[in-house]
């Protein structure tokens, strides 16, 4: 079986999941783990999924037909073996930040997990009004791969110090 991670943008419209599903089914995949959402109009998402070796090539060009029908642009790649965090001493860390929205959080945030050689595993943003101001607030929710080198107390005082200089709350805890 082969591994293939599905990156699909589309005009959102109804029927996109099935006819992304439909062709996966067909050359015997199995849908695996998905994140789809609609953002600006646009359905954009990642999709991983499992094809016997011998249908890639198929299932990858069917889904040149779905772009030829002006429903998705669907990419496809090859799996990397996922061995992060097996055997070695890195740790899980969830990062939560509420703030008043402003350019630069992401490059801010993104910029001290880089210099510190952590790995975002995963990454949701939004905006909403806040309850009582109606002032735009910025979410961030991640989880974070550290290096089993770095002390956790190291890092939460670096993103501390951007959180104080950003004015915005930040919460730094391991998972369970």
């Amino acid at each position: 079986m082969t591994t293939l991670v599905l990156t699909v943008i589309g005009n959102d419209r109804a029927g996109l999941v099935d006819a992304l599903a439909g062709p996966i089914a067909e050359h015997g995949g199995s849908w695996d783990h998905s994140h789809l959402a609609r953002l600006a109009g646009q359905f954009a998402g990642i999709v991983v999924v499992t094809v016997p070796a011998s249908t890639v090539d198929a299932l990858t060009s069917s889904f040149e037909t779905l772009r030829g029908h002006g429903l998705l642009d669907v990419r496809v790649a090859i799996a990397a073996s996922d061995e992060a965090g097996d055997g070695d001493d890195s740790a899980l860390v969830e990062l939560q930040l509420v703030g008043q929205d402003r350019p630069g959080i992401v490059r801010e945030i993104a910029g001290a997990l880089a210099a510190r050689n952590v790995s975002i595993e995963e990454l949701e943003t939004a905006t909403s009004s806040a309850p009582m101001s109606a002032e735009q607030l910025f979410e961030v929710n991640a989880l974070l791969r550290i290096p089993g080198e770095m002390l956790f107390d190291e890092l939460r005082d670096a993103l501390e110090d951007i959180a104080n200089e950003l004015m915005v709350d930040l919460d730094l805890k391991y998972t369970e």
